[in-house]
């Protein structure tokens, strides 16, 4: 049987340019199960060398998703990363063949080591390979594509993190609607506004300079939704920019909002249509 996929990692707002049921074995009905996780590169394999992802790799991985690219557009479903830059093909799978197609990728300039293991990566990640997927117990699964040549991808399966729990760190406002724009953060608040829910149904977090707690009640279901109490925050003066940036994040964190959440991105939208999207992070 043969199936296709849109193979993806994250999305980039660049634009992409072309460029056996056997225990353990992650097969059913003869066709190898790589679509519905998510893989995270962990090395590259090249004349017998292996060159690991680098550390200065960011939110690298891979997911194969049903469906081919519109007519015209290159890189199906792009949605993912190798570290640095977007990527996206189309992917066949039959047997333990894993046929890749119409590579697309972004053309940002990466960190030495980053670039090196993309380039790498997509020398490999194209036309037929071998795979073979791994689970030992205990583990996460293992993925293995192997070209004809013998140089091969190594990936594991990554678990989506917790609602609760996790540092969720703000990376943009978005507006009202479908075709509301996105609009990042100042410089002086990236990375710095954050939200962490708890278990016990309150939040905390910072709003870019000013931190902030109160109640949270997570309501599950097809329409999951957060309803956040009045919340307490410092009064630090900050500058003008994160100020703005700050009332804006207040605005959205107040009463019932609706939230929808995607292995490690979690987006947040008021009943006013404005919203912002976060992505999971370890605290430090």
């Amino acid at each position: 049987m043969n199936v296709t996929y849109a193979a993806v990692a994250l999305l980039g707002t660049a634009a992409l340019t072309a460029c056996g049921n056997q225990p353990g074995s992650g097969q059913v009905g003869g066709d190898v199960q790589v679509a519905d996780t998510r893989w995270v590169p962990e090395k590259v394999t090249v004349d017998g060398k292996d060159i690991p992802l680098p550390e200065e790799a960011h939110n690298a991985h891979v997911t194969f998703k049903p469906g081919a690219a519109k007519p015209g557009e290159g890189g199906g479903q792009s949605g993912g990363s190798v570290g640095c830059n977007s990527i996206g093909a189309d992917v066949e799978v039959e047997g333990d063949l894993v046929r890749v197609s119409d590579l697309a990728s972004t053309e940002m300039g990466c960190p030495g080591p980053v670039q090196d293991f993309e380039e790498r990566f997509t020398s490999i990640f194209h036309g037929d390979l071998k795979a073979k997927v791994t689970e030992p117990e205990g583990k996460p699964k293992t993925l293995t594509l192997t070209s004809d040549n013998g140089d091969s991808i190594t990936l594991r399966s990554e678990a989506a993190p917790p609602l609760k729990g996790t540092k969720w760190t703000v990376d943009a406002l978005t507006g009202k609607g479908a075709e509301g724009t996105a609009e990042s953060l100042p410089k002086a608040a990236r990375g710095r506004a954050y939200l962490v829910l708890s278990k016990d149904g309150t939040v905390r977090g910072s709003l870019g300079c000013n931190t902030f707690s109160g109640k949270a009640t997570v309501k599950d279901g097809a329409q999951g939704t957060i309803e956040f109490g009045r919340l307490a925050t410092t009064r630090k003066l900050c500058s003008a920019p994160v100020m703005r940036t700050e009332n804006a994040i207040k605005e959205i964190l107040d009463g019932k909002v609706a939230y929808e959440k995607e292995h490690d991105v979690l987006t947040l939208t008021a009943d006013s249509g404005k919203g912002l999207t976060t992505r999971a992070e370890e605290e430090e």
